[in-house]
């Protein structure tokens, strides 16, 4: 104790032990500063002593007995040694986020997995380095790849965390939500059991890969996951991820929200059978020309115009709103000239046009090519229309309000760009299945966090873990005494940007 000043150790719930300086009055305890968590018996030993110095520093009382001490030798410059520079600031402050994400009962092994996604991707065998050289966190090789598959038997876990975080933390009605696919290749020719080659995202028509579906909240927070087979098609992947969701959440039916790929008569006969509401992006492209004909008559050419076709009398409740905008138009006249004149280019070379749009075989030998009017004159009557299909009736929701909804699936279109750059999901270098789903769970999480981070600040996940590294702990040993002094730098800039804020509760500074 020094003077008004108690120093506590406290076992936290990952294993560690936290030292804090606390103030004891009138039966109330207040943490004054929390110092750090330590992991080993000698990470302890430095946040004691840091904490003892805090004390004395900063006590209300002094200590009566002080004449009586022997008086704490100043740190000498010239007799100090760095003997070591640490990041436990930035880890620690993302196990508080894992914890504020309803992720605190996991084994820290998966947290740490996690976090380092997004401190610095890289293999497993790279990570476990990574982790002893940045923090001294140590794991043995045989731990890693012994524990990594048993993840999987978290998913449940995991993501009920999610959806209860996204409901009490973040306010997430589940109204609505948003649901898309992408597809991770493998640094691989040979396909496995589980990856298989199929339609790549990642343009890598080679190399096979796996298809993930997600479901994220409107704000783009991740709830839901399924990894399926390479060669599955995306619109079949849709309602089994939907029926999980839904057996999570309960009597909740939300709207939701996918792209044009998940547009098939099964699909939405089935949401329909099942009590979904749904809104879809249509492929004109694959309508008839006789609706294409009707849009091109009755639809104005003038921005934001729109208007409500019935879609399919086969799909019940099934209506299509199209609307044609200014700045679409512009996009798609610059691709349809583009198209023309390459094919017109490779006709009048008279080299194969199978890689243009506008040619089509003709059937005739001396001339085996020609340009397609017919698709040429529907493709013209699309410029500047988009459509969107839905089974909500106007009365209920207005074409306007059922497009905003179809722009907000932005957020899971960034939320898998997020995945794929700033925690590189891919390539993937496992080949088991149990192996890839537990490495796709352990970005999932990274995922979670990483969204979560976004949302309560505002800022990039990637602005986050730049101002996140920029706190080190430098341990300086004095050769006088043999005792190491931990000092770490500044993290105001932190509080001002709000992070530290956030953290504050699992992480007090």
């Amino acid at each position: 104790m020094r003077g008004d000043l108690t120093i506590r150790k406290v076992r936290t719930a990952s294993g560690a032990t936290a030292v804090q300086v606390v103030r004891n009055e009138r039966k109330k305890r207040t943490i004054i500063k929390h110092i750090g968590s330590a992991h080993t018996e000698d990470e302890c030993e430095l946040l004691l002593a840091e904490a003892e110095r805090y004390a004395e520093a900063h006590c209300r009382q002094p200590n009566l007995f002080a004449e009586n001490s022997a008086p704490t030798p100043k740190l000498d410059l010239t007799c100090a040694k760095l003997v070591g520079v640490t990041h436990l600031f930035a880890r620690n402050a993302l196990l508080g986020c894992a914890r504020l994400c309803g992720l605190r009962d996991l084994p820290e092994l998966y947290l740490d997995l996690a976090l380092m996604r997004i401190i610095e991707p890289t293999s497993k065998l790279r990570t476990l380095e990574l982790l002893e050289w940045y923090f001294n966190v140590r794991y043995a090789e045989r731990t890693i790849y012994r524990q990594l598959p048993r993840i999987v038997k978290h998913q449940e876990e995991i993501e009920t965390a999610a959806i209860q975080t996204a409901r009490n933390d973040l306010k997430e009605p589940f109204s609505l939500m948003l649901y898309d696919v992408t597809t991770l290749y493998f640094e691989s020719f040979k396909e496995y059991e589980f990856q298989h080659s199929g339609f790549s995202k990642d343009n890598k028509p080679q190399q096979p890969q796996i298809v993930i579906g997600l479901i994220t909240t409107r704000s783009g927070f991740p709830v839901m996951h399924e990894v399926f087979e390479g060669n599955t098609f995306e619109g079949h992947t849709m309602l089994a991820v939907l029926r999980r969701f839904q057996e999570r959440v309960g009597d909740i039916k939300p709207v939701i929200v996918a792209d044009a790929a998940m547009l098939s008569k099964a699909n939405m006969q089935q949401l329909e059978k099942e009590g979904y509401r749904y809104i879809v992006g249509a492929r004109l492209s694959n309508t008839s020309i006789r609706f294409i004909e009707q849009i091109d008559s009755t639809l104005p050419r003038m921005d934001k115009a729109l208007r409500r076709f019935d879609y399919d009398h086969a799909v019940e409740n099934a209506s299509m709103i199209c609307e044609f905008s200014e700045t679409r138009y512009k996009k798609h006249k610059r691709e349809y000239d583009k198209q023309v004149k390459r094919a017109l280019e490779l006709l009048e070379r008279n080299e194969p046009g199978r890689r243009a749009k506008f040619v089509k075989k003709s059937g005739v030998k001396d001339k085996p090519f020609i340009f397609d009017t017919e698709l040429q004159a529907k493709a013209e009557k699309l410029l500047g229309i988009k459509g969107y299909v839905t089974n909500i009736p106007e009365e209920e929701l207005s074409g306007t309000e059922v497009i905003a909804y179809y722009h907000d699936l932005w957020h899971v279109e960034q939320a898998f760009r997020m995945s794929k750059s700033d925690l590189r999901t891919r390539p993937i270098f496992h080949h088991t299945q149990e192996a890839i789903r537990a490495h796709v769970l352990i970005c999932f999480m990274a995922l979670m966090m990483g969204k979560y981070l976004e949302i309560k600040t505002g800022r990039s996940l990637r602005k986050i873990r730049q101002e996140l590294w920029r706190v080190h702990e430098a341990q300086i040993r004095d050769e006088r005494t043999g005792e190491v002094h931990v000092l770490r730098m500044d993290t105001s800039e932190l509080e001002r940007c709000g992070i530290m804020n956030l953290l504050i509760s699992e992480f007090p500074h």
